[in-house]
């Protein structure tokens, strides 16, 4: 009797190991509920235009928010006229922001969105700080908050960019992109952006060490990197010395009117 119990809870344990090794996988899966795949499913709507996530509506939020208190801001350095290159950023500011207002406001009317019609806490004591700098100052100040705010922007549009299953999205970071480096370059062109300072608060908001490849040795000379020779389009030679040319895609511009869905495509309201 007491083999018999003894070999019947041995099979009993076998088959509750082979029970839980099945099961886990099944557990395991990344969508199951807390994993970053369940919020992104969880937390993303159906439109016309293709899903619309969570980070997509932060996007359409901070263009929004970027231009409430960037506009004001090359307002004042157009008015207090400091430096010419002051006063030029400040020009391109007050342009850039105006055209992405109005495009963050037609993508968030379609897309069902409530935008702010306030800067954050935060932006509104940037102004506050601007707004009480006199001479040197102002334009040190002006310079390098502008290009820090407009830094976290350039990234944060790259990634929504690479990312947005939405063509609405999709279009509006195409200008903003194209609108945020032209100030980044705008406020650099005033010659009071410290790099030193960006890099060392870029370093200390890391959350990962980043790696590569070792520094150079000083003094040697590395050998030179083999230039890209792409394959001709034909299998005849080139011409000797003929550059390789390569088609360019077209400037970004506004997105193409996708008022009409496609047939069959589901529309959420």
């Amino acid at each position: 009797m007491r083999r018999l119990l003894s070999g019947t809870g041995l099979v009993v344990i076998a088959l509750t190991a082979t029970l839980l090794a099945l099961l886990f996988p099944v557990w395991s899966y990344a969508d199951r509920s807390g994993t970053p795949l369940a919020d992104l499913n969880a937390t993303t709507v159906r439109t016309r235009w293709g899903p619309l996530t969570a980070a997509d509506r932060d996007f359409v939020v901070r263009v929004r928010l970027a231009g409430l208190w960037e506009g004001p801001a090359g307002r004042q350095a157009v008015q207090r006229d400091p430096s010419d290159a002051v006063r030029e950023a400040g020009q391109h500011l007050v342009d850039g922001h105006a055209f992405l207002d109005a495009r963050v406001r037609e993508v968030a009317a379609q897309l069902g969105m409530e935008l702010p019609d306030q800067p954050n806490a935060q932006q509104r004591g940037w102004l506050r700080q601007l707004t009480a700098d006199s001479g040197t100052a102002y334009e040190r100040d002006f310079a390098n908050l502008l290009r820090a705010a407009h830094g976290k922007v350039f990234a944060l549009v790259a990634q929504v960019r690479a990312d947005t299953r939405n063509s609405l999205v999709r279009g509006l970071a195409d200008d903003a992109n194209t609108t945020v480096l032209d100030h980044i370059r705008m406020l650099e062109a005033t010659g009071f952006v410290d790099f030193d300072a960006l890099a060392r608060d870029a370093a200390a908001a890391a959350t990962v060490s980043p790696t590569g490849p070792p520094p150079p040795t000083p003094g040697a000379t590395p050998p030179s990197a083999v230039p890209l020779t792409p394959e001709p389009a034909d299998s005849a030679e080139p011409p000797a010395g003929a550059e390789p040319s390569f088609p360019l895609p077209p400037a970004a511009s506004r997105p193409k009117d996708e008022a009409s869905p496609a047939p069959g495509t589901p529309h959420a309201p």
